[in-house]
């Protein structure tokens, strides 16, 4: 049997600090550090406390080059070597190991950086709710805890020498971009009409054109810009009140402009699940129709395969497809969000994604607004403290 490291792979001597009650009664340091190694493998989708043997053994096998177990168990020790099979950080060519083998291959046949897939992985949320960590102050609450912010304004250059622009010219997107604003206080008995969720999706996440490319290849042109005009990123919609649209979780089919059914909810359900999805922010769990933003990345890495600046594209598209998406909102009369502060890998159960394949960025979503201020809201020409 041969063995190899794993593709991707992270070793964090992590510090933990504790009281040393002994020492403090002696009169001497009241803390005792503690160090420990963690090994992040984004295939494997958990921490890992390893041992220092282990530590050695991994930095003496690379992720190519197989190596014969035996001389590995010779070098290392066979107990040490057991233990990194087992828990996936060696791979082994028998057959009891395919199951980690196949999500390495997972992983490799991504094109992923090692960094931004560890960030990716690592970064995601499992049902956090407001009773099990997310923490959504307001901002007087972070002015008690934290004092003020950085200033807002940052002064660079000569102030003698500076050049005084010309007042900027109306134009016809102006009341739209001043109206745009983060709806947090959505009406929770409104509907949103089936034409104009059918414009959101379609000028937002549609196809404008479809261009051939090459012989047996096509790009597609939307109305907002895309790293290597490859729009990796896809709509999944969850629908709670659209009229003529059962509640339930939907991919919108770019091309097609049609909504294909995923998972039918009854409507409490898809309430509640848009409430999982968005980590208890139930501003925003409020709104009729929510759209989940999902990138493809082998469709990006295509392209920018194993490249550091891949994945920051990928972020950079989701915003926006995102502030298309509000403007076409607001140019509506209807409020609009987006969050990142998602449970990444419950909206990946809900749909039956794969976190190496489909990356989950945001959450956006849009309805009327109540008319009520529950929830801070920062519109154009307000005044008054937050």
């Amino acid at each position: 049997m041969k063995i190899r490291r794993c593709a991707v792979l992270y070793l964090e001597p992590r510090e933990e600090l504790a009281i040393d009650w002994a020492s403090l009664f002696a009169g001497g340091s009241t803390l005792a550090a503690s160090l420990r190694w963690m090994a992040l493998a984004p295939h494997l989708d958990r921490e890992i406390a390893i041992e220092l043997a282990d530590v050695a053994a991994l930095g003496a096998y690379g992720q190519t080059v197989w190596t014969e177990r035996a001389e590995a168990e010779q070098r290392h020790g066979g107990a040490v070597i057991a233990r990194l099979l087992e828990l996936g950080l060696l791979l082994g060519d028998a057959p009891e190991y395919a199951a980690q083998r196949e999500r390495d291959e997972t992983l490799r046949s991504q094109h992923w950086r090692p960094m931004s897939a560890l960030a990716h992985t690592y970064g995601r949320w499992n049902d956090v709710r407001i009773d099990t960590g997310a923490q959504f102050p307001s901002f007087q609450e972070l002015l008690s805890n934290y004092g003020v912010p950085p200033a807002p304004l940052v002064d660079l250059g000569a102030v003698e020498a500076e050049i005084k622009l010309p007042a900027p010219a109306g134009g016809a997107l102006d009341d739209t971009l001043l109206q745009r604003y983060t709806g947090r206080n959505f009406d929770r008995q409104a509907t949103l009409p089936l034409a104009l969720a059918a414009r959101l999706l379609q000028r937002s996440f549609g196809a404008q054109q479809q261009r051939l490319v090459s012989d047996d290849a096509t790009v597609l042109k939307k109305t907002s810009p895309s790293a290597g005009g490859l729009h990796p990123i896809e709509a999944y919609v969850l629908a709670q009140r659209i009229d003529g649209v059962a509640p339930g979780l939907y991919h919108y089919h770019p091309l097609a402009h049609a909504l294909r059914p995923l998972r039918a909810m009854a409507r409490d359900e898809a309430a509640a699940l848009a409430l999982q999805m968005v980590a208890d922010q139930h501003w925003f769990a409020d709104a009729p129709m929510q759209v989940l933003l999902v990138a493809r990345v082998a469709r990006n890495f295509w392209k920018y395969r194993n490249h550091p600046k891949a994945y920051k594209a990928i972020t950079l598209d989701a915003g926006h497809l995102s502030q298309t998406f509000y403007l076409l909102a607001t140019e509506a009369g209807i409020a609009a969000f987006i969050t990142a502060a998602v449970n990444d890998v419950d909206i990946e159960r809900a749909l039956g994604l794969d976190h190496l394949r489909d990356a989950v960025i945001a959450v956006c979503g849009c309805g009327p607004a109540s008319g009520r201020r529950e929830t801070v809201e920062l519109r154009y020409g307000e005044t008054g403290a937050l």
